[in-house]
Parts: structure tokens; sequence; C-alpha cells
């Protein structure tokens, strides 16, 4: 069920992922597909489009990382407090069952790619789960996924402090010229790095899925805040989660995005 009205839930944990992101558990019974967003609502302030990091129906998370106004309040909620949320929107992840996946994750990233490998590995999938950050501290979702039956954990850092030394897509180009054969790629994070998902993913020709995600307001298509260049679409309803096929029709892909005034800012 989808509610577009903003229902007030109760927070009953909170999660310190790193030092700067947090997980909101929220007492709520929103069935999601692993790759849609809801809108939370905090009264008096803002709302603000995220992905889901978990809802199994009781239960629904966000994992938040503070970076802006709206996000730090989100940021500082205990449990006992309130949200509204609204939701689920767009579309997720797919996958069949007993396929070969990579799974390419940057910053808050990994949250939704961990949801997605929590379904994809009851179906019997294999997966590479390949998470990046700028050091070892930044790294989230790590102990989650080493957990996961199925799913063999890969890590990089810009730094060097804990895995391979340089960026996750590197990590993803090794094992692809090594041999591994995958049915499709799922990526989620920094646009930049999903260009580069992309790109490997087109040269190889391995399907892949990308989250593309834009200034999203209402959630449902009305009010073009999150349209992409040229094809008009809304990210929010055709997205955020697309084919290969689809994003290299997106000409400001891993190049510009606008902000809520339309104006263009480059990666």
């Amino acid at each position: 069920m989808k509610n577009d009205v903003p229902q007030m839930h109760t927070i009953t944990k909170v999660i310190q992922e790193n030092p700067t992101m947090r997980t909101l558990v929220f007492d709520c019974d929103y069935e999601v597909v692993p790759g849609q967003f809801v809108n939370m609502w905090i009264p008096r302030l803002d709302e603000k489009p995220f992905s889901v990091a978990y809802a199994d129906g009781k239960e629904l998370h966000l994992t938040i990382a503070d970076v802006g106004p709206f996000s730090h309040e989100a940021t500082q909620l205990e449990v006992g407090d309130k949200a509204g949320l609204r939701g689920p929107y767009g579309k997720g992840f797919w996958f069949q069952p007993n396929q070969k996946i990579a799974m390419v994750g940057g910053g808050f990233g990994s949250a939704p790619l961990h949801f997605t490998a929590l379904h994809a590995v009851e179906a019997g999938c294999e997966i590479d789960f390949i998470i990046g950050a700028r050091r070892e501290d930044l790294l989230i979702y790590r102990e989650r996924v080493e957990k996961l039956k199925g799913a063999t954990l890969h890590v990089s850092t810009d730094d060097g402090s804990v895995g391979h030394k340089g960026y996750n897509v590197q990590i993803l180009e090794k094992l692809v010229e090594e041999g591994k054969k995958y049915d499709t790629i799922m990526t989620c994070g920094p646009e930049v790095m999903m260009a580069a998902v992309a790109n490997l993913a087109e040269k190889h020709k391995i399907d892949a899925q990308i989250s593309l995600e834009r200034y999203m307001k209402c959630g449902f298509g009305l009010c073009g805040q999150c349209v992409v260049d040229p094809t008009g679409d809304t990210s929010c309803t055709k997205g955020p989660v697309v084919s290969l096929e689809y994003i290299r029709k997106v000409d400001e892909f891993g190049k510009y995005h606008r902000d809520a005034l339309g104006k263009k800012h480059e990666w």
C-alpha cells in the first residue's frame, strides 16, 4: 500500500553507522521493493526523499548522511521521536533466481543494495558486493554484507586504510577482466562512480541497473522537478532505478544535474 500523505511513525531504534551517517528504524508497515524511496517529513522543517535501507512490513530503515540542513536535523532524531513518511515511490532493482550479480555501492548507496542483496540471495543469486569510501571509518554495511551467505564482500578505500587502495570500480574491472561473468551489475551512490560502472558495463556488454537520483519533490511525477535531459522523464517515476539502455538516453548523466531552480551543476 502506498500513502501520498505523510503518516507519522515512531523511531524505535537509532544505529550510528559511521561519524556522519545514522540509520533510523521506524515502526512502519510499508511493503517496499529494494531501490524504492520514501519521502520523510519533519514538521515545521521540510520534506526530503530517502532510499529505503530495509523494510519487512513491520519496520522500515532509512540510512541518512548528515550533509545538509534537513539531513542534519534528521540525524539528530532519537528513539521515541516521530517523523512523517509517505510512499514508497519509484521503481526498484530487479533480478531473476540464481543470477550472478555484481553490486557496486558508494556512500549511502550500499544501504539499498544490501536490502536488494537480502532478497537476491534468498532466490539463489551469487553476489560480488563491492563497497568503497574515502577511508575505513566511513564504510557502511560492511559487517552486514560479511554475514550474508551467498555474497562475497570486496572493499576499497581511497587512502588504502583497508582493502584495495583506490576506487571500487577498479575492483569490478579487475573481476570482469579475470573472467567473472555477471548477469547484471547494480550500482547506487555518487553519480561519477555510477557513470564509471555504466561505461564498464557497456564496454564488456553486461546488463546494468543504475539508481538515477534527482531533485525529487512530489514522488509521483507531478511537480516536474526531477526531469532529466533530453527525455523529459521524471526520475521519480521512470526510476530511480533504470536500465543501462535507458541511461544512455540521458545526456546529463555523469555530467551535470539541476537544482531546485533548474540551474545546471556539473559533477
